[in-house]
């Protein structure tokens, strides 16, 4: 199993906690007290206590924030330094359903921070899953080659199970109609780096909220912060599973139905657009339902000044690219943001052991 170098490590201090653990920063045998590599700056302390990241319901908000500070941390670092951090370790890259953004922002993460990346693209066709092969024996396998495996799987909950039969940790990459726990912790991100706080936010949540699994992690994820609002209006048919609802009630997030595109964007700082998810559907015809609640420059003016439209991409027609150029367009930004998060995600998860 992969150790980092064996290289003294810089030790920080959390703002939060007097506890103190231990990033993989390279220190200069000479180094006391600050280091080039963090260019003098203080960091925090990693908090991490979980080994998998197969769901959001598992992370506090001092995870969360543990994961922001280590996307920013890595984020100011130059690139050399970086690639220090973890050379010789190995991330297996399985996709079951195709992907763009969130394959290739996880097999650069890994890159960047030093490891090298194996990868399986189209994995229900080109591996043994063709053959019949359960996920939980391949899991097995493939952490016998990595030190941390990233799955993007086409069924809701078999990666849940399947991540305890695995040697190293797990990293959900999305599952089904289900989760997709870097996503949420990408959306945030980019909450708090446009707004600096995610407290007290209005957020308006459009589109797919039955089978947009991106929207089920980041409403989870955002049940950790206090006196968020949350309106949402979904594509008629495809509302949030009703579990789900019940669950964001009980955990005291604030979340209102609404059934018009005026009232859903009244007040939000914050518009959370997503796409119909077409390859989910059984016969249900969503589409044409779906163009009411598309965005353009007539929506753009029920917004103020400071709001912000996060999507998290690919976008088939609900947000006009008119309004890319416009600077409350945040969601390239958002895709950028991705790269660093999962740097931090992939960092924590080839430490040694769990803070």
């Amino acid at each position: 199993m992969y150790q980092p170098p064996e290289t003294r490590r810089l030790q920080f201090t959390s703002r939060k906690s007097t506890e103190r653990t231990v990033f993989g920063l390279l220190a200069s045998p000479k180094t006391t007290g600050t280091d080039e590599v963090t260019g003098g700056r203080k960091t925090s302390a990693f908090h991490r206590t979980v080994r998998d990241l197969v769901t959001v319901k598992v992370l506090t908000r001092l995870d969360v924030e543990s994961y922001i500070e280590r996307a920013e941390e890595l984020r100011g670092l130059p690139r050399k330094d970086v690639m220090r951090l973890h050379a010789g370790a190995v991330v297996a890259s399985l996709f079951y359903e195709p992907s763009t953004r969130t394959r290739l922002s996880f097999e650069t993460a890994a890159l960047r921070i030093g490891a090298q990346v194996v990868s399986a693209e189209n994995a229900l066709d080109n591996s043994s899953a063709k053959k019949g092969e359960r996920l939980e024996d391949t899991l097995r396998i493939v952490g016998s080659y990595a030190d941390v495996v990233v799955v993007r799987h086409h069924e809701n909950d078999t990666l849940g199970r399947a991540a305890s039969f695995c040697p190293v940790p797990v990293v959900s990459a999305g599952a089904g109609a289900g989760e997709h726990p870097t996503q949420a912790l990408l959306d945030v991100y980019t909450l708090k780096r446009e707004f600096g706080e995610v407290d007290d936010l209005s957020i308006t949540i459009l589109g797919d909220l039955r089978y947009g699994r991106t929207v089920h992690s980041l409403l989870t994820l955002l049940t950790q912060f206090s006196g968020v609002k949350v309106t949402v209006l979904p594509v008629p048919g495809l509302e949030l599973p009703t579990p789900l609802l019940q669950s964001l009630k009980i955990a005291g997030l604030n979340v209102q139905v609404v059934d018009s595109l005026g009232d859903a964007l009244d007040g939000a700082d914050a518009v959370y657009q997503t796409r119909i998810q077409t390859e989910r559907l059984q016969g249900e015809s969503a589409l044409a339902a779906a163009s009411a609640l598309r965005l353009g420059p007539d929506e753009l003016e029920l917004l103020p000044a400071h709001a912000r439209i996060l999507h998290p991409l690919p976008r088939i027609g609900e947000l006009d690219p008119a309004l890319d150029s416009d600077p409350r367009a945040a969601y390239f930004r958002q895709a950028e943001n991705g790269l660093f998060i999962r740097m931090a995600v992939l960092d924590s998860m080839l430490e040694e052991g769990i803070s």
